[in-house]
């Protein structure tokens, strides 16, 4: 499967897959070209999963109290620097 492929995926199922390619790859039954191309199915996957990280973290909207008591929506900022 290509990156491509993995777009239409839900993010349960791509995290779902990404964790069995973790644990195939931490054993020592599967062959070296098996595992690059677990590693290269892997990578393609966390980037898919961050990407709708990054697009869900977008849409998120935190509620502001403003000077004058509006609430108005404000950017989503994490409270540890991020």
């Amino acid at each position: 499967m290509n990156e491509q492929n993995y777009a239409d995926m839900p993010f349960e199922q791509a995290i779902e897959r990404l964790e069995a390619i973790v644990k195939l790859m931490e054993g020592d039954t599967v062959p070296l070209d098996e595992n690059l191309k677990l590693y290269e199915e892997g990578v393609a996957l966390v980037r898919r999963c961050a990407s709708e990280l990054d697009h869900a973290e977008q849409r998120v909207k935190i509620l502001q109290r403003t000077s004058d008591g509006e609430i108005k929506p404000a950017d989503f900022a994490t409270t540890d620097g991020e």
